[in-house]
Formats: C-alpha cells, sequence, structure tokens
C-alpha cells in the first residue's frame, strides 16, 4: 500500500510524468465468456466488491490530471488515470477505517451511486443501514453519509460521518450545496413512522464539518399518493433532479422560480422545498413496472454531465462523429427486479417513455381509484439476445449514455451496449458478458468504459470496430448464445442455483448437494 501511495505522490508532483504517453501493451487475454464489439484493456482485481465509481480532475487548463474513486464492499479506493488503461491505487480508506462504535462485523455497505463535489474534492458515501452485517429493522442500525475530503487524492481524510434517517444512495443537489439521500430507514421507529417507504432527506453540506439534515424529507406520496422508497436521484443538464423508486420517477426544480402544478402559483425552488417539474409511474408493457432504480433524461445527449470524461472527448467524437439521440421529453429507466432467476423478458427492463401530459402535477395527483402513467416508448432486456445466459440473473442496474449510445450493467448478464438513436426501438450493438461477471455500473472515460464489477472488480473496456460499425447500420445482435465454457460448467455440476443470501438473485450461487 505505501508503495502504491508512494508511486501516487510522484506522479501528483511531478506534472511531466503525466504527459509520457503509455508503453505499448500486449493484447490482454480476454476472459471466458460471451463478448462482442468489446475488447477488455485492463482488470483492477483489488477493487472487487466494487459497486461505484466517480471522477475528480485537478490542476489547471492544460495541466490537468484525473483521478478515479472507485467504492465498495471494501472502502474507498483512489486511482491516477495518466494512462487511463493503466490506473495506479493512490490511497484507500478500508472498511475498518469506516466503522463506527458499536460496528462489530461485516463490511461497508452500499453507496450505489457514489456523488463527488468537483468543486471542494470531497466524496460522499451513502452507509446503508445493513452496513457491517446489520439489518434494517436492528434499533442499533445505523444510516447516513461519510464525508471525506479527496483535496489530496493520496491522502484520504474522513471529515465526518453524518446520521440520516435513510441511506443507500446520495446525490449532490445545487453545486453540492445540499444532498439527497434515499434509501432503507435505519431502525424500526422510522420503519413505523414511513410504512409504504422511505421519502429523500435533504441534508445541508455548505459546511461540510457540521452538516445539518431537515427535518421534513420530501418527495412524499409518490405510489399513487402512498409514500414508498426514494430510491436515487440524478441531476441532468438543465438542472432538473430526478427521483427513482417505487412509483416511478419524478421530476423537481431545485432552484430559481417556477409554476407550482399543484400550488397553481410562482414560487421559488429551493432543494429542500422543491418544485415539482413532470414525471410519474410507468406504462405497463412486459409487466406492471414497480421499482425505478435510475433514471436519466438526456437533454444534451450526454448522461453524466458533472464529471470529467463523460460530456465530450476528441477519441470519441472523433470514432462515433458526434451522434446524437432525441432530446427533452424523453426519461430512460430502470425497473430492478429481484422476483426471478431466470431470464424471460418480464421484469428487470430498461424503458424509455414520455413526459408528455406530466408537466401539470399529474403525477402528484395519481391514485389508485385514477392513476396517472407515462406512455412507454419502449422496453428492453437481454432476454433471448445474443451473449444472454439462461442462468444468470437477470435485472438492469445502473446506465451511461453518450451519443445515442448506453452502456447498460446487468449484473450477471453483464455490460450491454444499446444504440437509443430511435428511442422507439433500443438494439444490441455490443456486449461483454464474462462468465464470472457480476456488473453494477460502467462509467464512460475518454475512450474507454469503465465498470464497477463485484465480482471481477473494475474492468477496463474499449468498444470495437465492429460496435460502430453496428451503431451505423443499426444492426442489432439478436442470436441467442452461452459460452461453451459456461454450458460445460453447468452441464458438468448438474447443480440448480439459489440467491445469495445478501444480494439475492444478483449474485446468484450454486444450491448445495442435498
Amino acid at each position: 500500500m505505501r508503495r502504491a501511495m508512494l508511486v501516487g505522490v510522484l506522479l501528483l508532483m511531478v506534472p511531466g510524468l503525466l504527459a509520457i504517453p503509455a508503453a505499448a501493451q500486449e493484447p490482454l487475454p480476454q476472459p471466458a465468456g460471451d463478448i462482442a464489439g468489446v475488447e477488455l484493456v485492463g482488470n483492477l482485481p483489488e477493487a472487487k466488491q466494487a459497486t461505484a465509481i466517480n471522477f475528480l480532475e485537478y490542476g489547471r487548463a492544460g495541466r490537468q490530471r484525473t483521478v478515479m474513486v472507485v467504492n465498495g464492499r471494501f472502502g474507498l479506493k483512489t486511482y491516477d488515470l495518466a494512462d487511463p488503461a493503466a490506473p495506479v491505487l493512490l490511497d484507500e480508506l478500508t472498511s475498518e477505517e469506516l466503522k463506527l462504535p458499536g460496528d462489530v462485523e461485516g463490511t461497508f455497505w452500499q453507496n450505489e451511486d457514489m456523488d463527488v463535489d468537483q468543486r471542494r474534492k470531497l466524496v460522499f458515501m451513502a452507509r446503508d443501514p445493513r452496513a457491517y452485517g446489520r439489518a434494517a429493522t436492528d434499533p442499533s442500525a445505523v444510516s447516513g453519509v461519510y464525508l471525506i475530503d479527496a483535496r489530496d487524492p493520496a491522502d484520504l481524510r474522513l471529515i465526518t460521518f453524518h446520521a440520516i434517517p435513510a441511506g443507500h444512495t446520495s446525490t449532490c443537489i445545487n453545486d453540492c450545496d445540499f444532498l439527497w439521500t434515499g434509501g432503507p430507514a435505519s431502525n424500526t421507529d422510522q420503519l413505523e413512522a414511513y410504512p409504504g417507504g422511505r421519502p429523500i432527506w435533504v441534508t445541508d453540506i455548505r459546511n461540510p464539518r457540521n452538516p445539518r439534515t431537515y427535518p421534513t424529507p420530501i418527495d412524499l406520496g409518490r405510489d399513487d399518493g402512498v409514500n414508498a422508497y426514494a430510491h436515487d436521484v440524478q441531476v441532468d443538464d438543465a438542472g432538473i433532479a430526478w427521483v427513482s423508486g417505487r412509483g416511478g420517477v419524478r421530476g423537481y426544480h431545485t432552484r430559481g422560480f417556477h409554476r407550482d402544478p399543484l400550488q397553481d402559483r410562482i414560487r421559488r425552488a429551493t432543494a429542500a422545498d422543491p418544485v415539482p417539474y413532470a414525471g410519474g409511474g410507468f406504462e405497463a408493457q412486459a409487466a406492471p413496472t414497480e421499482f425505478m432504480h435510475n433514471s436519466i433524461r438526456p437533454v444534451t445527449g450526454a448522461g453524466r454531465w458533472d464529471r470529467p470524461g463523460a460530456a465530450s472527448s476528441a477519441d470519441w467524437d472523433r470514432r462515433w462523429g458526434g451522434r446524437r439521440q432525441p432530446q427533452g421529453d424523453l426519461v430512460y429507466a430502470t425497473e430492478e427486479a429481484f422476483v426471478s432467476d431466470t431470464c424471460d423478458g418480464t421484469t428487470g427492463l430498461f424503458s424509455i417513455a414520455s413526459l408528455e401530459g406530466s408537466y401539470d402535477g399529474e403525477g402528484w395527483r395519481s391514485t389508485p381509484e385514477d392513476p396517472f402513467r407515462l406512455r412507454t416508448v419502449s422496453t428492453w432486456s437481454p432476454y433471448q439476445q445474443e451473449g444472454t445466459s439462461p442462468t444468470a440473473f437477470c435485472s438492469a442496474h445502473y446506465f451511461e449514455l453518450r451519443d445515442g449510445v448506453i452502456a447498460y450493467a446487468w449484473y450477471g448478464q453483464g455490460t450491454r451496449f444499446l444504440d437509443v438513436s430511435d428511442p422507439a426501438n433500443p438494439i444490441q450493438i455490443a456486449y461483454y458478458r464474462p462468465d464470472d461477471t457480476n456488473v453494477w455500473a460502467p462509467y464512460y472515460y475518454g475512450d474507454y468504459v469503465y465498470t464497477a464489477d463485484y465480482g471481477r472488480g473494475v474492468d477496463i473496456l474499449r468498444l470495437t470496430d465492429e460496435a460502430r460499425a453496428n451503431a451505423d447500420s443499426r444492426t442489432d445482435l439478436v442470436a441467442p448464445a452461452m459460452s461453451a465454457a459456461a454450458l460445460a460448467r453447468i452441464t458438468e455440476t448438474g447443480r440448480d442455483f439459489a440467491p445469495d443470501p445478501d444480494l439475492g438473485w444478483a449474485c446468484v450461487l450454486p444450491r448445495q448437494d442435498t
């Protein structure tokens, strides 16, 4: 560890080192599995059990350097990206170092969609009440957010842990002056207070050493007027904060003056008192949609708008020609489902819906007797797609969009690349499904895609010319396939499969012989 930190410090202290081109490397052996249109460039196995990645940029224009931040059950790690194909470990805060008084066993959990403050170089890690082996109903369970100082990425420092009545994801609002935190409640009292599910809690972090959570949560009544689980938040280029959870996706203004459709007046929107914008539950297609996990509204063509390497890249523009997809009235969302070990195309879908007809508070006025639903434009699933395994868990999870191409994590079904230039007809143009994958999230960075893979660590991928040709010609990869190695393993063992006790069908385990 100290040697890795020393290498990182040298990279940071000597800017000229960052400009030295990487030495030519032998092609990396590709893992066993089903792969098409994707090349594995690198792998960080020490980051196994990774759940999220983000990026911080340091220095001035022309002398900038980027640091990748990775979190998971292990805690938090930082990597220098002088060579994006070969990140160098700088520092880490271990799961043991993040323990709180009373934590006895287990590891850190979970902080799926890690957010960072580029201006102040802060990292926010949401703590789920199930961290360190506890149950959400345990009266001693603790949830909230860790605020971490990353001004020197080779010397991470914990500023404080701030308890919040929920914890699973935390998202920056209004230039990271505030956090919106969603997730399970942290004890029985909170479960009783919000029996239908936990809302979003707003925390003022303008003073990171003394965060303050507002006593009244927001995004109430999200499931046809009933309080329900608000899972995660994404903020689009127009500043609209989209909250996904049970009951659909709803967007809010968080600053400025806007007409409030529920109050029928112009008022000021704030992080703690936002103004409804648009959204609602999704119209059912393959099956009723219950839980929307995360979402984006593509208003400029970039799916991640607030971090280095995401929105634009000379290499990417050269390779992909600046392709863009329609903007404005569409919301792209993940339906997560933990109900089956099969991939039958009825649950856990990627959905695209139209926001038309939802701009006057219809999603907030929806009731079981008079439900409002967004029109579903299309859905997609790995079901019967090329590269799909019949035994791997099959639910959509996090995704990123760039220039009409979505990189999408599907747990055991790997990372899928979808062309959505025609939103009514998403097609698969490439896929990467190693036999040992359990991917939670992909992230564009320059000409690469990094994946947070619970089973493999961080894989560094690059799309090939085959993927671009498929996108340009709108060629869909459709023939079902499974690697010979995976098929042989299933045949030889003769075993059925069972869900992991903690992760459910997101982590498939062989059933024990009886």
